[in-house]
Protein backbone atom coordinates (compact mmCIF):
# COMPACT_ATOMS: atom_id res chain seq x y z
CA UNK A 1 0.00 0.00 0.00
CA UNK A 2 2.89 2.51 0.74
CA UNK A 3 4.33 1.76 -2.26
CA UNK A 4 1.35 2.17 -4.10
CA UNK A 5 0.65 5.63 -2.57
CA UNK A 6 4.34 7.06 -3.53
CA UNK A 7 3.62 5.71 -7.31
CA UNK A 8 0.53 7.79 -7.16
CA UNK A 9 2.16 11.22 -5.22
CA UNK A 10 4.53 11.14 -8.35
CA UNK A 11 1.48 10.59 -10.61
CA UNK A 12 -0.59 13.48 -8.92
CA UNK A 13 2.33 15.86 -9.37
CA UNK A 14 3.11 14.89 -12.82
CA UNK A 15 -0.50 15.80 -13.76
CA UNK A 16 -0.79 18.59 -12.22
CA UNK A 17 2.81 19.90 -13.61
CA UNK A 18 0.92 19.04 -17.05
CA UNK A 19 -2.42 20.89 -16.30
CA UNK A 20 -0.72 24.02 -15.33
CA UNK A 21 1.41 23.54 -18.35
CA UNK A 22 -1.55 23.38 -20.61
CA UNK A 23 -1.62 26.76 -22.34
CA UNK A 24 -5.04 26.98 -23.89
CA UNK A 25 -7.82 29.28 -24.33
CA UNK A 26 -10.69 29.08 -21.74
CA UNK A 27 -14.26 29.43 -23.78
CA UNK A 28 -16.44 32.29 -22.38
CA UNK A 29 -18.84 31.60 -19.94
CA UNK A 30 -22.54 30.83 -21.03
CA UNK A 31 -26.05 30.52 -18.88
CA UNK A 32 -29.03 29.78 -20.51
CA UNK A 33 -31.53 32.23 -19.40
CA UNK A 34 -30.95 36.23 -19.27
CA UNK A 35 -29.79 37.99 -15.54
CA UNK A 36 -28.39 40.87 -14.05
CA UNK A 37 -25.92 39.23 -11.98
CA UNK A 38 -22.27 38.78 -13.20
CA UNK A 39 -21.72 35.29 -14.66
CA UNK A 40 -19.47 33.06 -13.37
CA UNK A 41 -19.40 29.12 -12.26
CA UNK A 42 -21.59 28.79 -9.37
CA UNK A 43 -24.14 31.18 -11.01
CA UNK A 44 -24.04 29.31 -14.27
CA UNK A 45 -24.76 26.10 -13.00
CA UNK A 46 -28.13 27.29 -10.39
CA UNK A 47 -29.25 29.21 -13.69
CA UNK A 48 -28.76 26.34 -15.72
CA UNK A 49 -30.73 23.71 -13.18
CA UNK A 50 -33.89 26.13 -12.75
CA UNK A 51 -33.57 27.78 -9.68
CA UNK A 52 -33.69 31.34 -8.54
CA UNK A 53 -30.34 33.21 -7.62
CA UNK A 54 -29.29 36.24 -5.40
CA UNK A 55 -25.67 37.73 -5.78
CA UNK A 56 -25.07 40.05 -2.68
CA UNK A 57 -21.49 41.43 -1.51
CA UNK A 58 -20.43 42.26 1.26
CA UNK A 59 -17.23 43.99 2.70
CA UNK A 60 -15.23 42.43 6.24
CA UNK A 61 -14.16 45.08 8.92
CA UNK A 62 -10.68 44.40 6.84
CA UNK A 63 -11.61 45.45 3.53
CA UNK A 64 -12.04 42.11 2.14
CA UNK A 65 -14.86 42.02 -0.38
CA UNK A 66 -16.83 38.88 -0.92
CA UNK A 67 -19.99 37.72 -2.52
CA UNK A 68 -22.40 35.45 -1.72
CA UNK A 69 -25.13 33.70 -3.00
CA UNK A 70 -28.78 33.19 -2.54
CA UNK A 71 -31.09 30.63 -3.61
CA UNK A 72 -34.45 32.02 -2.20
CA UNK A 73 -36.38 29.41 -3.82
CA UNK A 74 -37.22 27.03 -6.81
CA UNK A 75 -40.28 26.05 -9.33
CA UNK A 76 -41.17 23.41 -6.45
CA UNK A 77 -41.03 25.83 -3.87
CA UNK A 78 -41.61 29.26 -4.86
CA UNK A 79 -40.11 32.12 -3.22
CA UNK A 80 -42.11 33.40 0.42
CA UNK A 81 -41.64 35.58 2.71
CA UNK A 82 -39.92 34.13 6.38
CA UNK A 83 -38.38 31.08 5.11
CA UNK A 84 -36.19 29.38 7.89
CA UNK A 85 -31.98 30.31 6.59
CA UNK A 86 -29.70 27.90 5.93
CA UNK A 87 -26.06 29.34 6.06
CA UNK A 88 -23.63 26.72 3.74
CA UNK A 89 -19.61 27.78 3.77
CA UNK A 90 -17.31 25.73 1.32
CA UNK A 91 -13.88 24.23 2.65
CA UNK A 92 -9.87 24.93 1.43
CA UNK A 93 -9.35 25.47 -2.24
CA UNK A 94 -12.78 25.35 -2.94
CA UNK A 95 -16.23 27.65 -3.52
CA UNK A 96 -20.16 27.81 -2.69
CA UNK A 97 -19.77 25.53 -6.27
CA UNK A 98 -19.08 22.69 -4.14
CA UNK A 99 -22.94 22.57 -2.76
CA UNK A 100 -24.68 22.42 -6.29
CA UNK A 101 -22.75 21.26 -8.61
CA UNK A 102 -23.73 17.61 -7.71
CA UNK A 103 -27.32 18.78 -9.50
CA UNK A 104 -31.21 18.87 -8.68
CA UNK A 105 -32.14 16.07 -5.87
CA UNK A 106 -28.78 15.65 -4.89
CA UNK A 107 -26.32 18.56 -4.64
CA UNK A 108 -27.36 19.92 -0.33
CA UNK A 109 -28.39 23.40 -1.57
CA UNK A 110 -30.76 22.40 -3.54
CA UNK A 111 -31.95 19.39 -1.19
CA UNK A 112 -32.26 22.28 1.42
CA UNK A 113 -34.44 24.73 -1.03
CA UNK A 114 -36.18 22.25 -2.46
CA UNK A 115 -36.96 21.41 1.97
CA UNK A 116 -38.37 24.87 1.75
CA UNK A 117 -35.10 26.60 3.12
CA UNK A 118 -33.89 29.98 1.89
CA UNK A 119 -30.14 29.26 1.30
CA UNK A 120 -27.25 31.47 0.89
CA UNK A 121 -23.60 29.91 0.21
CA UNK A 122 -20.51 32.11 1.07
CA UNK A 123 -17.49 32.87 -0.21
CA UNK A 124 -14.31 32.93 1.89
CA UNK A 125 -11.80 35.67 1.09
CA UNK A 126 -8.82 34.64 -1.93
CA UNK A 127 -11.20 32.16 -3.77
CA UNK A 128 -12.29 32.96 -7.29
CA UNK A 129 -15.64 34.77 -5.91
CA UNK A 130 -14.09 36.78 -3.04
CA UNK A 131 -10.60 38.36 -5.15
CA UNK A 132 -11.01 41.88 -3.97
CA UNK A 133 -10.20 44.31 -1.31
CA UNK A 134 -10.82 48.02 -0.78
CA UNK A 135 -7.03 48.60 -0.98
CA UNK A 136 -4.78 45.64 -2.02
CA UNK A 137 -4.72 44.00 -5.11
CA UNK A 138 -4.28 40.14 -5.21
CA UNK A 139 -2.81 39.90 -8.25
CA UNK A 140 0.27 42.90 -7.08
CA UNK A 141 3.86 41.89 -6.31
CA UNK A 142 4.17 41.78 -2.90
CA UNK A 143 0.86 42.82 -1.90
CA UNK A 144 -0.64 42.51 1.25
CA UNK A 145 -4.13 41.08 0.00
CA UNK A 146 -2.98 37.36 0.66
CA UNK A 147 -1.51 38.05 4.61
CA UNK A 148 -4.03 35.67 5.91
CA UNK A 149 -5.46 32.06 6.77
CA UNK A 150 -8.68 30.35 7.84
CA UNK A 151 -8.29 32.44 11.07
CA UNK A 152 -9.15 35.45 9.39
CA UNK A 153 -11.58 33.65 7.72
CA UNK A 154 -13.81 32.91 10.56
CA UNK A 155 -12.36 36.21 12.72
CA UNK A 156 -13.59 38.52 9.77
CA UNK A 157 -15.21 36.63 6.82
CA UNK A 158 -17.67 34.56 8.89
CA UNK A 159 -19.03 37.08 10.85
CA UNK A 160 -19.77 39.66 8.33
CA UNK A 161 -21.38 37.20 5.75
CA UNK A 162 -23.61 36.21 8.75
CA UNK A 163 -24.64 39.11 9.82
CA UNK A 164 -25.73 40.63 6.23
CA UNK A 165 -27.55 37.06 5.90
CA UNK A 166 -29.55 38.13 8.84
CA UNK A 167 -30.03 41.70 8.72
CA UNK A 168 -31.32 41.19 4.64
CA UNK A 169 -33.59 38.19 5.69
CA UNK A 170 -35.02 39.83 8.76
CA UNK A 171 -34.06 36.69 11.06
CA UNK A 172 -32.20 36.71 14.00
CA UNK A 173 -31.00 33.10 13.47
CA UNK A 174 -29.80 30.77 10.92
CA UNK A 175 -28.89 27.09 9.96
CA UNK A 176 -25.02 26.77 9.29
CA UNK A 177 -23.72 23.65 7.73
CA UNK A 178 -19.86 23.97 6.49
CA UNK A 179 -17.62 21.31 4.98
CA UNK A 180 -13.74 21.05 5.87
CA UNK A 181 -12.53 24.51 6.29
CA UNK A 182 -15.88 25.91 6.93
CA UNK A 183 -16.07 24.28 9.89
CA UNK A 184 -12.49 25.08 10.50
CA UNK A 185 -13.43 28.70 10.53
CA UNK A 186 -16.61 28.48 12.05
CA UNK A 187 -14.84 27.28 15.45
CA UNK A 188 -12.97 29.86 15.35
CA UNK A 189 -15.56 32.23 15.38
CA UNK A 190 -17.78 30.43 17.55
CA UNK A 191 -14.65 30.14 19.66
CA UNK A 192 -13.20 33.88 19.97
CA UNK A 193 -17.04 35.90 19.19
CA UNK A 194 -18.91 33.83 21.13
CA UNK A 195 -21.66 36.16 20.64
CA UNK A 196 -22.46 34.69 17.57
CA UNK A 197 -23.16 31.30 18.95
CA UNK A 198 -26.54 32.92 19.71
CA UNK A 199 -27.55 33.60 15.90
CA UNK A 200 -26.57 30.00 15.15
CA UNK A 201 -29.65 27.78 15.47
CA UNK A 202 -27.95 24.64 14.39
CA UNK A 203 -24.48 23.85 13.36
CA UNK A 204 -23.56 21.06 10.93
CA UNK A 205 -19.21 19.89 10.34
CA UNK A 206 -19.21 17.80 7.37
CA UNK A 207 -15.85 16.31 7.65
CA UNK A 208 -14.52 18.73 10.83
CA UNK A 209 -11.27 19.72 10.84
CA UNK A 210 -9.78 21.28 14.07
CA UNK A 211 -7.18 18.41 15.73
CA UNK A 212 -4.99 16.86 12.73
CA UNK A 213 -2.92 14.65 14.15
CA UNK A 214 -3.68 11.67 13.40
CA UNK A 215 -4.31 12.60 9.43
CA UNK A 216 -3.54 9.98 6.78
CA UNK A 217 -3.03 12.68 3.83
CA UNK A 218 0.31 12.18 2.17
CA UNK A 219 0.19 15.47 1.03
CA UNK A 220 -0.12 17.12 3.84
CA UNK A 221 2.48 14.33 5.91
CA UNK A 222 5.06 14.88 3.05
CA UNK A 223 5.36 19.22 3.69
CA UNK A 224 4.02 19.23 7.48
CA UNK A 225 7.62 18.87 8.67
CA UNK A 226 9.00 21.71 5.99
CA UNK A 227 6.76 24.01 7.23
CA UNK A 228 8.83 26.61 8.07
CA UNK A 229 11.11 26.43 5.20
CA UNK A 230 8.18 26.24 2.69
CA UNK A 231 6.69 29.15 4.63
CA UNK A 232 10.02 31.31 3.91
CA UNK A 233 10.81 29.99 0.86
CA UNK A 234 7.25 31.22 -0.42
CA UNK A 235 8.15 34.72 1.23
CA UNK A 236 11.09 35.03 -0.57
CA UNK A 237 9.90 34.33 -3.78
CA UNK A 238 7.03 36.38 -2.87
CA UNK A 239 4.41 33.67 -3.76
CA UNK A 240 1.15 34.39 -1.24
CA UNK A 241 -1.44 32.47 -3.31
CA UNK A 242 -1.56 28.41 -3.30
CA UNK A 243 -2.50 26.50 -6.26
CA UNK A 244 -4.43 29.73 -7.87
CA UNK A 245 -7.22 29.31 -10.25
CA UNK A 246 -6.57 29.88 -13.69
CA UNK A 247 -7.53 29.24 -17.54
CA UNK A 248 -4.61 26.56 -18.42
CA UNK A 249 -6.14 24.71 -15.12
CA UNK A 250 -9.49 24.87 -15.77
CA UNK A 251 -8.86 23.66 -19.73
CA UNK A 252 -6.17 21.82 -19.16
CA UNK A 253 -8.09 19.37 -16.70
CA UNK A 254 -11.03 19.21 -18.93
CA UNK A 255 -8.89 17.72 -21.70
CA UNK A 256 -7.30 15.23 -19.27
CA UNK A 257 -9.84 14.34 -17.34
CA UNK A 258 -12.98 14.07 -19.74
CA UNK A 259 -14.39 10.74 -20.38
CA UNK A 260 -12.40 10.02 -23.18
CA UNK A 261 -9.01 10.68 -21.85
CA UNK A 262 -6.45 7.89 -21.05
CA UNK A 263 -5.52 9.98 -18.24
CA UNK A 264 -9.15 10.03 -16.30
CA UNK A 265 -8.28 7.46 -13.98
CA UNK A 266 -4.97 9.25 -12.73
CA UNK A 267 -7.36 12.27 -12.62
CA UNK A 268 -9.25 10.60 -9.89
CA UNK A 269 -6.34 9.19 -8.05
CA UNK A 270 -5.08 12.76 -7.32
CA UNK A 271 -8.70 13.99 -6.14
CA UNK A 272 -7.89 9.71 -3.96
CA UNK A 273 -4.92 10.63 -2.53
CA UNK A 274 -6.50 14.22 -0.96
CA UNK A 275 -9.01 12.55 0.93
CA UNK A 276 -9.12 8.75 0.64
CA UNK A 277 -9.55 6.36 -1.82
CA UNK A 278 -13.67 5.53 -2.56
CA UNK A 279 -13.86 4.85 -6.08
CA UNK A 280 -17.67 3.66 -6.10
CA UNK A 281 -18.55 7.30 -5.01
CA UNK A 282 -16.97 9.79 -7.44
CA UNK A 283 -18.29 10.63 -10.60
CA UNK A 284 -15.49 10.48 -13.00
CA UNK A 285 -17.74 12.45 -15.88
CA UNK A 286 -17.89 15.29 -13.36
CA UNK A 287 -14.04 15.87 -13.07
CA UNK A 288 -13.51 18.71 -15.54
CA UNK A 289 -16.58 20.43 -13.96
CA UNK A 290 -14.67 19.91 -10.39
CA UNK A 291 -11.78 20.94 -11.61
CA UNK A 292 -13.24 24.30 -12.59
CA UNK A 293 -14.36 24.76 -9.37
CA UNK A 294 -11.23 23.75 -7.15
CA UNK A 295 -8.65 24.73 -6.74
CA UNK A 296 -10.55 28.13 -6.29
CA UNK A 297 -7.48 29.90 -4.75
CA UNK A 298 -6.27 30.35 -1.09
CA UNK A 299 -3.17 31.80 0.38
CA UNK A 300 0.04 30.02 1.43
CA UNK A 301 -0.59 30.57 5.07
CA UNK A 302 -3.92 28.93 5.33
CA UNK A 303 -1.92 26.03 3.86
CA UNK A 304 0.99 26.44 6.54
CA UNK A 305 -1.71 27.20 9.63
CA UNK A 306 -3.16 23.72 8.80
CA UNK A 307 0.37 21.88 8.48
CA UNK A 308 1.24 24.09 12.25
CA UNK A 309 -1.62 22.09 13.29
CA UNK A 310 -0.65 18.79 12.23
CA UNK A 311 3.10 19.21 13.74
CA UNK A 312 2.03 20.31 17.17
CA UNK A 313 -1.63 18.37 17.53
CA UNK A 314 -2.81 21.41 18.57
CA UNK A 315 -6.05 23.55 17.61
CA UNK A 316 -4.35 26.61 17.77
CA UNK A 317 -3.46 30.55 16.29
CA UNK A 318 -1.22 31.26 13.75
CA UNK A 319 2.16 30.61 14.91
CA UNK A 320 4.58 33.36 13.35
CA UNK A 321 7.49 32.43 15.22
CA UNK A 322 8.83 33.20 18.71
CA UNK A 323 9.17 37.12 18.22
CA UNK A 324 6.57 38.53 16.32
CA UNK A 325 4.59 35.67 18.82
CA UNK A 326 5.44 37.67 21.91
CA UNK A 327 4.06 40.99 20.27
CA UNK A 328 1.20 39.46 18.83
CA UNK A 329 0.01 36.90 21.62
CA UNK A 330 2.31 38.00 24.71
CA UNK A 331 3.92 34.76 24.78
CA UNK A 332 6.34 32.60 22.50
CA UNK A 333 3.86 29.97 21.43
CA UNK A 334 -0.04 30.87 19.78
CA UNK A 335 -2.50 30.54 22.06
CA UNK A 336 -5.27 27.41 21.66
CA UNK A 337 -8.75 27.97 20.63
CA UNK A 338 -11.13 28.00 23.41
CA UNK A 339 -13.17 25.43 22.17
CA UNK A 340 -15.10 25.48 25.32
CA UNK A 341 -17.02 29.06 24.47
CA UNK A 342 -18.61 27.08 21.51
CA UNK A 343 -22.18 26.66 22.78
CA UNK A 344 -24.01 26.77 19.53
CA UNK A 345 -25.46 22.94 19.26
CA UNK A 346 -23.07 21.31 16.81
CA UNK A 347 -23.20 18.15 15.35
CA UNK A 348 -20.57 16.06 13.69
CA UNK A 349 -20.86 14.53 10.55
CA UNK A 350 -17.94 12.21 10.28
CA UNK A 351 -16.38 8.72 8.44
CA UNK A 352 -13.96 6.38 9.05
CA UNK A 353 -12.01 6.24 5.34
CA UNK A 354 -11.71 10.17 6.23
CA UNK A 355 -7.87 10.89 5.16
CA UNK A 356 -8.00 14.76 6.20
CA UNK A 357 -10.49 14.23 9.17
CA UNK A 358 -9.50 11.28 11.23
CA UNK A 359 -11.60 9.49 13.65
CA UNK A 360 -9.93 10.11 16.65
CA UNK A 361 -9.33 13.63 16.38
CA UNK A 362 -13.00 14.33 15.92
CA UNK A 363 -13.49 12.54 19.06
CA UNK A 364 -10.95 14.67 20.71
CA UNK A 365 -13.01 18.18 19.15
CA UNK A 366 -16.58 16.41 20.37
CA UNK A 367 -14.69 16.40 23.95
CA UNK A 368 -14.14 19.55 23.83
CA UNK A 369 -17.70 21.56 22.69
CA UNK A 370 -19.85 22.13 25.40
CA UNK A 371 -22.64 21.46 23.19
CA UNK A 372 -22.70 18.97 21.42
CA UNK A 373 -25.36 17.36 19.14
CA UNK A 374 -23.53 14.20 18.56
CA UNK A 375 -21.09 12.53 16.53
CA UNK A 376 -22.53 10.87 13.44
CA UNK A 377 -20.62 8.30 11.05
CA UNK A 378 -21.60 8.10 7.41
CA UNK A 379 -22.35 4.50 7.51
CA UNK A 380 -20.06 4.01 4.01
CA UNK A 381 -16.56 2.46 5.92
CA UNK A 382 -14.91 3.76 2.22
CA UNK A 383 -16.45 7.58 2.43
CA UNK A 384 -13.59 10.07 2.39
CA UNK A 385 -12.95 13.09 2.81
CA UNK A 386 -14.60 15.04 -0.96
CA UNK A 387 -17.28 12.46 -0.60
CA UNK A 388 -19.02 14.47 2.21
CA UNK A 389 -19.56 17.27 -0.75
CA UNK A 390 -19.07 15.33 -4.25
CA UNK A 391 -20.28 12.08 -2.96
CA UNK A 392 -22.70 10.25 -5.92
CA UNK A 393 -24.60 9.31 -2.71
CA UNK A 394 -24.44 12.05 -0.58
CA UNK A 395 -28.00 13.03 -0.94
CA UNK A 396 -28.99 9.81 0.71
CA UNK A 397 -25.64 8.79 3.36
CA UNK A 398 -25.31 12.45 4.34
CA UNK A 399 -27.56 15.27 3.36
CA UNK A 400 -31.20 13.96 4.27
CA UNK A 401 -30.09 13.41 7.61
CA UNK A 402 -28.45 17.19 8.01
CA UNK A 403 -31.88 17.82 7.01
CA UNK A 404 -33.41 16.10 9.79
CA UNK A 405 -31.86 18.01 12.08
CA UNK A 406 -32.00 21.01 10.76
CA UNK A 407 -35.64 20.69 10.71
CA UNK A 408 -35.57 19.71 14.47
CA UNK A 409 -34.35 22.84 15.38
CA UNK A 410 -36.78 24.91 13.78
Amino acid sequence: MGRRIDILLLLAIGVFGIVNGAAVPKSPSMSTKDTNVPMNFTADIILRDGYFLEQHEVTTADGYILTMFRIPGSPANPIRQGKNVAFLMHGLLSSSADYVISGPGRALAYMLVDAGYDVWMGNARGNTNSRRHIFHDPDARNTNFWDFSWHEIGYFDLPAMIDYTLAYTGHTTLHYAGHSQGTTSFFVMASLRPDYNKKIRSMHALAPVAFMSNLRSPFVRAFAPFVDQLEWIMNMLGVNEFLPSNDMMIMGGQRLCEDESPFQEVCANVLFLIGGFNSPQLNRTMIPALLENAPAGASVNQLVHYAQGYNSGRFRQYDFGLTLNLIRYGSIRPPDYPLHRVTAPVALHFSDNDWLAAVSDVRELHGQLSNSIGLFRVSDPRWNHLDFVWGIDANTFLYERVISFMDRYN
